[in-house]
This record gives C-alpha cells, structure tokens and sequence, in this order.
C-alpha cells in the first residue's frame, strides 16, 4: 500500500473533527469509590436478586443464599433420592477405605478418617452450591499435615498433642476459608495458577506413593522426611528388614486396584467396579489375615477401632506457645490447597451439567465444615476429584448424595468398626498408590509444554520442590515463580508497531501479520497493558528504542523521514501519575526530535486523568483520535500538506469513512 493508496480526509464546516474521543463526566469521589470496591469484591452482582423485594422475600433469598438446600430442597423428589441413594452408597464404599487410609498417612489413628467422612459431608449438604461435590479428606493435605505437624511434634512420641493440633489446625483452615468466602477475597486462589496446581499435585502424588513403600515393604521404622532422597535412603537401608509376605499381598491389591480402575476407565457404565474395589479390598484383605494369621508373619494390621460416632473436640484445641504458630501455618497452607482443589473440582463438573456454583459460597460452606469438623474430632476435608467422579458417574442430582454416604458412615461407626481389625495396612497402602498415580497428570504437563514454556517451567519447579525439597518449598516455589511471571506482565508490558493490512484500513502488530505495511513518515506503536509506575521506565526506554530503531530503518531504505509517532491505547485500560509524568516525558522527547505525538483511543479512565493533569492540553486535544485508521489519515494528510507541525488553529480533519 502506497501513498497513493491513502483517501484523503474531507473537513466539515468548522474545519474539526466530526469525532472526538470524549472525557467521561465527572463522578463524586464516594460513587467512584464505591464502583471500584463492587467490581473488585463483588463482580457477580450477589445482591442484584435482594433488589425491589419485600423484607420477608429477601429473608427467604438470605437463608437460601447461604443455605442452598432451602432452595433445592423444596423441589426435592422421589427420583432424585432413588439417584442420590445409589450415588452416596458407591461414593461411601470408596470414602471408608480411603479415610482409614489418609488418616495413617497423616499419622493419625484411621478412626479419624471416618470421622471426618461423617460431619462435614452433612455440613457441606447445607451450605454447598455443588451437586456433584464428594467431600472427604485427601491425600495431599494429608500428606502437608504430617509434614508441617511433624516437623514441630513426633506423632509417635506424643500422639496426644499431634491429634490435638491437627484439630487446631484445621479449625485455622476452616476460619481461614469462610474469611476468604464472606472477604469475597477468593481472587488470592487464583495466584495458584492451573501449572502450579498440576506440578504440586504430580509431585506430592510422587511423594506419597514413595512413602508408601513402607507400608508395601512392611517396615517398623521410617523417615520423617518428605523428599525422595530421604525416602529413598530410608528404604534401601533397611533392606534387611523387608518383609516378602506384606510385598507380594501390596503388589497383589495394586495390580487389582489398577486393574479395576483401567476397566471402569475404558468402560464408564462399569464406573462402580473401580469405585468399590478399595472396599472390596479391605474385605479380602482382612479376611486373608484372619484365615491365615499373617498379623503374626509381619504383615501389620489395624488393630482395634473405636466404636461410636464423633466425640467432641473443642476442649482439645491448642492455643499455647510454641505450639499456635505451627497450627496456623499448618492450617493455612492445608485451607489453601483444599479450596483450589475442592472449588476446580466443583466447578469442571458443573461444567458438565450446565449449571452454576458461587466460588465465595463454596469457600463459605468448605470453611464451615472444617470449622464444624475441628470440634467433632475431624481433620481437614475438601471435594476431591476422585470421589466426586465417581458421585458424578453415579448419577448424583444434588448434595443429597453427601448426606447419604454420611449416614452409611455413621452406620459403620456405630456397628462395623470392629469387621477392620485384621485390615492389612498394605492393603491401604496399595489404595494410596491407586489413588495417586492418578494425580500425576502426565498429560497436562506435555500440553503445558507445547502451549506455554513459562507454565511449564511453573509446573516443574513445583514438581521438583516438593519431590526433591519439601512440599511446602515445592508450594511456595511454585507460587513465587506464578508471581514473578505476574509482576513481570505488568512491569514488562509488550509493545508491538503496527502496519496497515493492504487494501483496508486495519492496522495490525507487523509481526503477526507479516503482510502489514509500514506507513511512510508515521511510526505506530501499540502499548498492550495498563501503565503504572512499575512499568513507566520500561515503557520510556522502549518507545524511546522503537524510535530510534525506525530511524535508522529509514536511513538505511532511504525512505521519507519520520514526523509522527502514533501510540494506540487501545489496551491501556488504566493509568496512574507516574504514567501521565511518563508520557510529559514522552511528549518532551519527541518534541526534541521535531516529531509529533499522536495519541489514538485512550479510554474514559485514562482521559479522565489526562485532563485532570493538564495532559490533554499539552499534547493537544486536536492529537488525539479515537482510531488508529483516524490518527494515520490526518497524519498523512497533513505529510501531504507540508504541515507536520499544525498550530490547534489548524487542527487537522479527521477520516471521515473510517
């Protein structure tokens, strides 16, 4: 596209514009305020269904806002309890086994494990806003709760005071997450990007099946250390201790177990195979060691569990030094973690049903329960993925299905505990296994690396921290790596110049369209972010570079010199004072050069603040277009007229057909 290609701009009677980008009216401080503060805490507009009803009506919307089941409930029929009724018995038959066994791998006793499938689920039925929700504990928070607990106090030395922070621990998490949730603060989750979570969750599934070893292996004795180097000593230096009775039947119950779940994988109708073989396992494996009395060839059993349901536990809280510290950092890591994966559960499976869940709401009802679970002798509980599949495979229809795998859990609390004395604890062992190979998302990993480098360095990093370090260095790794690639967006905002496409009036990044055409005497630079004082210097140093680079491209081609230097703010949604004294500079910088300034669709936020600084005026309001397609046809036009430099009396016209 050549000059002879450019249509000249007409001027209206007035000699002006017939377009300027306007300055929005002004708005009083309080209102301007308040604006803000609703678009960061509440952009879903939670009050918008209070609005125009009477007193008893917004009472009704209150309780079902913060109680859903007095919204569903109500509509509750036959044929959803026939489906919840066959949901809550599959997911209980896979929420007992694993909670016996997540609760020894947070070394504490396994009754803890029923426990905490009991209260929280019936808490989370009221106040959850998803259907398909299992909740439970998991074995990453349990995993993070023998850590941190275990650095501070051996739970073998004084199991007492362990149990016991446990509870204060997830009382933490629990305060923690409804904070967050009534805060409406739930956007501080995100900083655990989608990378993050694939990474951490890879690596402590990593670590949690080689920490199982001891059980498969059948050892007395074991590191407390998370990383692979520790567990890895620890088991090859004891090899004079392994036990081939307790290896053969683990190999025997993962072989099953893996088995099952491939079958239920390549065949979803069967879904209720792989989701009763841990308690199919349980049974053979406790009807093995009764038969033949393995507990006395070294394979380890359970041993006596307590009958009953839940005792209280607000009493055993600890609030005392050294100890408080330890719980809260314990509770908020753990409360962090299980809302990432209780609220990403949640919402892909609603997803799949159409349907909508409130983050904050979730954050609220996860916070409740755990609160609720730390006084009724429960460790900290979440939605995790493995049980929610399965509810979801089941044919759930709403948060019913919790309260039923409550109640088969309270059955067996009260009359089969003893039927788990002779469970083999390899048995659980090989159910831990199972359960995590299926968080070492291979996949994700692979497609991470073919979209973004970046993410998959993320992932990595928190693979390799929690599997080589701990898993809290893995975590914070993983985070501050997330952040710095925040920061670095904002700081390092991208700047691109653009060409025009041929045969049109689009102006596009010349990188991404290699066919876009330089404009003669005009250099147009499109800033991609909002400018705040963290990337002004960057910007200044960039646009100063830009310039500089166009001039000896010119130079070299022998082409018209530059005269105008267009900015598209297209992107640039907002702008602080560091950036309008950024752009005085700019201005300052150009004029030195003889060039002018053009500024091409600023919006309202950043003309609202270049008119209060007096900006608007020194650059000049008649350099100021609401297009790029403008911006270039009145340059050109005046390149053409020999006017580079226009005084505002002879403001150029704008483009009229753009």
């Amino acid at each position: 596209m050549g000059n002879a290609d450019y249509v000249y701009p007409s001027t209206n009677v007035e000699g002006e514009s017939p377009h300027r980008v306007a300055i929005p009216p002004p708005q009083p401080f309080v209102k301007t305020l308040k604006n803000s503060l609703k678009e960061t805490f509440f952009p879903d507009d939670p009050l918008r269904q209070f609005k125009n009803q009477p007193a008893s009506r917004k009472l009704v919307l209150g309780l079902q806002y913060f109680f859903p089941i007095f919204e569903w409930g109500p509509r509750y029929t036959l044929d959803f309890l026939k489906s919840d009724l066959i949901s809550g018995i599959t997911i209980a038959s896979l929420a007992i086994p694993q909670g016996i066994s997540y609760a020894k791998l947070a070394n504490l006793p396994p009754i803890l494990g029923l426990y905490s499938s009991f209260i929280p689920p019936l808490v989370y039925a009221m106040m959850g806003s998803s259907r398909d929700l299992a909740v439970g504990t998991v074995a990453v928070a349990s995993l993070l709760t023998a850590s941190m607990l275990g650095a501070e106090v051996n739970a073998m030395e004084n199991p007492t005071l362990y149990l016991h922070l446990a509870f204060t621990a997830t009382l933490f998490a629990g305060v923690f997450q409804a904070s967050l949730g009534f805060l409406r603060l739930g956007f501080i989750v995100d900083f655990l990007s989608h990378a993050t979570i694939v990474g951490f969750m890879a690596g402590a599934a990593t670590v949690v099946c080689l920490q199982q070893l001891k059980g498969i292996l059948g050892l007395n004795h074991f590191t407390h250390e998370t990383d692979v180097v520790s567990v890895l000593r620890s088991v090859f230096s004891q090899t004079h201790e392994w036990r081939w009775e307790s290896g053969v039947l683990g190999c025997l119950f993962l072989f099953f177990l893996l088995v099952t779940k491939y079958f239920s994988k390549k065949k979803p109708k069967f879904f209720w195979i792989s989701a009763m073989a841990p308690l199919t396992s349980v049974i053979l494996g406790s009807v093995l060691v009764y038969l033949t009395h393995a507990e006395k060839h070294g394979v380890e059993v359970i041993g006596k569990l307590k009958k009953g349901l839940n005792p209280m536990s607000f009493g055993d809280l600890v609030f005392v030094s050294p100890y408080l510290s330890t719980a809260f950092k314990t509770g908020v890591i753990t409360g962090v973690i299980a809302l990432a994966e209780g609220i990403a559960v949640g919402r892909s499976f609603s997803m799949f049903k159409n349907y909508h869940i409130d983050g904050n709401k979730e954050m609220i009802a996860i916070g409740m329960m755990n609160i609720a679970g730390s006084c009724t002798s429960c460790y900290l509980t979440t939605g995790p993925f493995s049980k929610s599949a399965v509810n979801y495979n089941a044919g759930c229809k709403t948060a019913m299905s919790n309260v039923v795998m409550a109640i088969a859990v309270m059955f067996t609390l009260l009359f089969l505990t003893p039927l788990f004395h002779y469970t083999p604890l390899v048995v659980l062992s090989a159910i831990i296994i199972a359960a995590m190979l299926g968080l070492i998302d291979y996949e994700a990993a692979i497609h991470l690396w073919k979209v973004d480098k970046f993410d998959f360095v993320v992932c990595m990093s928190a693979y390799i921290g929690v599997v080589f370090v701990s898993v809290e260095i893995g975590l914070v790794l993983a985070v501050a790596i997330s952040v710095i690639r925040v920061l670095l967006f904002v700081a390092r905002p991208r700047t691109f110049v653009q060409g025009n496409l041929p045969n049109s009036m689009v102006y596009r990044n010349v990188e991404q369209y290699t066919n876009a055409i330089n404009v003669p005497g005009i250099l147009i630079l499109e800033i991609d972010a909002p400018i705040y004082f963290a990337n002004i210097n960057y910007l200044r140093e960039r646009i100063t570079r830009w310039i500089n680079d166009e001039e000896d491209r010119i130079k070299s081609t022998g082409e018209s010199s530059l005269q105008y230097v267009i900015l598209d703010m297209t992107a640039v949604g907002n702008i602080d004072t560091s950036g309008i004294s950024m752009f005085e500079e700019v201005k300052k910088l150009v004029d030195r050069r003889g060039l002018q300034l053009v500024l091409a669709n600023p919006g309202s936020e950043v003309m609202k603040k270049m008119n209060k600084s007096e900006l608007i005026e020194k650059i000049g309001q008649e350099w100021i277009y609401l297009t790029v397609a403008e911006a270039v046809a009145a340059c050109n036009f005046m390149l053409h007229s020999s006017k580079p430099n226009p005084s505002k009396d002879q403001e150029p016209a704008a483009w009229n057909n753009v």
